[in-house]
């Protein structure tokens, strides 16, 4: 592992204060490396061999999310899709947009879209998500 990759996955962990695990390193260093959000299936994909078992990956993401370090970034079919959460406050997540040709999902953490009032009718919203779908820039050239 890349030591500006170690560090800031100490980071991660110390900020949070949580131990140094193997699993916990692991799982993170897949979230640093991922482009965009990525299920527990992929996690364990992109760990290969090295992999901590499913069970292991899953409390490990919960952990993360009950510190913060990451969050549920958008439900697809089914399955949930995690990322780092330092793009996103407590209230709105940052939008993503799924490829609709190529079905390639990528954090749009420039594009602004207001927040919407927090009372509706009796709801009341605590936390926005926003999931585009569309053409991305590689398929719009086709």
């Amino acid at each position: 592992m890349k030591t500006a990759l170690k560090r800031r996955i100490n980071a991660i962990l110390t900020g949070a204060r949580l131990r140094r695990t193997t699993p916990r390193i692991a799982v993170l260093s897949a979230l640093l490396k991922a482009a965009a959000p990525i299920t527990q299936e992929h996690i364990a994909a992109s760990l290969g061999r090295y992999a901590p078992n499913k069970v292991t990956i899953y409390r490990t993401l919960e952990t993360f999310l009950a510190a913060g370090i990451v969050h549920k970034a958008f439900l697809h079919d089914r399955t949930w899709h995690f990322e780092l959460a330092h793009n996103c406050t407590a209230a709105q997540c940052h939008p993503h947009l799924t490829c609709t040709n190529c079905g390639e999902t990528h954090c749009l953490p420039d594009l602004d879209i207001p927040m919407l009032q927090t009372h509706h009718k009796g709801f009341i919203i605590h936390r926005r998500q926003t999931r585009l779908e569309g053409l991305c820039p590689k398929c719009s050239k086709v």
